[in-house]
């Protein structure tokens, strides 16, 4: 690493509904934390971000308010995203700040949500922005041959979104985004709760009880007590909730996430198609995580599935690879870098 490079810093970027993961060149992941701010609304001071802010969920009173900028992998709340990445750049900026940032986007976004992850990243630091695909990035972090005529079958299931899609040649040759991920699971978890159970609880108490005993195939018994406030006395209760009741519930999302796969699957080349089932299907992102998930693909495809190494950290450590190596992978940027960038 040159003198020049100590002063000037490239960085990795995964904006991430549920968590935003920074990536510093030739130094590895810096920053991961959840994508949360916390604003006190008389004042309008941002009181805390990440892992602070998210111990606030839900517990705060009306003067705070704690705000989620990303919803469904879109920017919903432009000037919350840029203070808190803001506050997470100026955690490890150098001398003289960012030079670029290369940010992971779902490949769905428009022109015009495209353009407001740019300008988050540009107000909060990065001189220079450069967006690549988040399947790609994904993908290259999973080792997968991306750049090779092999097709490539790579699931990233995030907080906000799922993407499914098939690379090839450093490029999508096809691909979709679903609003069914980690987040829809916990709204499944909230909802069957109030319905079977007449028990109110919040969103960090269903992901609690989706981490602790949820499972996408049957597993042995496992249950959990979940606490929250009961629907016909306003009083608090506590039931126990099994294995079985998480699955139940997300049952119906787990089956629309099938059905995408499937999608992707048959309107792939056939070519593609054979090379899918030779190599297999890679999962990745935090709802990977979800016991049994990998089981329940290669059951209902019929294509050996297997998660990626540390798949919450897959798309980061595909970003970094890139800011590590741009005259190599700089080709695989939405906005290609010209000679003249990859000298800087």
């Amino acid at each position: 690493m040159s003198l020049f490079d100590s002063f000037f810093k490239d960085v990795g970027i995964d904006l991430g509904t549920a968590n935003t993961l920074i990536y510093e060149r030739h130094k590895g992941l810096v920053i991961d934390e959840p994508t949360v701010a916390a604003i006190n609304n008389k004042t309008n001071e941002i009181l805390a971000v990440g892992d602070k802010a998210k111990k606030m969920l839900e517990r705060t009173p009306s003067h705070i308010s704690v705000v989620r900028p990303l919803q469904n992998g879109v920017i919903s709340d432009f000037d919350m995203a840029y203070e808190m990445l803001r506050q997470f750049l100026k955690s490890i900026a150098g001398p003289f700040g960012f030079r670029r940032g290369v940010l992971g986007v779902p490949n769905d976004l428009t022109e015009v949500e495209r353009k407001s992850v740019e300008d988050v990243a540009k107000n909060a630091g990065c001189a220079k922005v450069n967006l690549v695909e988040s399947l790609v990035a994904a993908a290259l972090g999973a080792d997968l041959p991306i750049e090779s005529p092999t097709a490539s079958l790579v699931i990233d299931i995030g907080g906000g979104t799922s993407d499914i899609g098939v690379i090839s040649m450093g490029g999508i040759v096809i691909s979709r985004t679903l609003r069914v991920a980690g987040d829809k699971l916990n709204e499944d978890i909230i909802r069957f709760l109030r319905e079977e159970f007449k028990l109110a609880i919040g969103e960090p108490t269903a992901e609690f009880a989706k981490i602790a005993v949820g499972s996408a195939v049957p597993v042995e018994k496992l249950e959990v007590p979940v606490r929250g406030r009961d629907l016909a006395s306003g009083l608090p209760r506590e039931v126990l909730v099994k294995n079985i009741h998480i699955r139940a519930a997300i049952a119906k999302s787990l089956t629309t996430m099938l059905e995408s796969i499937h999608e992707v699957i048959e309107g792939a080349p056939p070519e593609l198609a054979g090379d899918m089932l030779r190599q297999g299907i890679v999962v990745c992102g935090g709802g990977a995580l979800l016991r049994g998930l990998d089981h329940l693909i290669e059951k209902e495809t019929s294509v050996t599935t297997h998660m990626a190494p540390e798949p919450l950290t897959c798309m980061v450590r595909g970003l970094g690879r890139i800011v590590d190596n741009f005259d190599h992978y700089g080709n695989l940027l939405d906005n290609p870098l010209k000679p003249v960038d990859i000298q800087l």
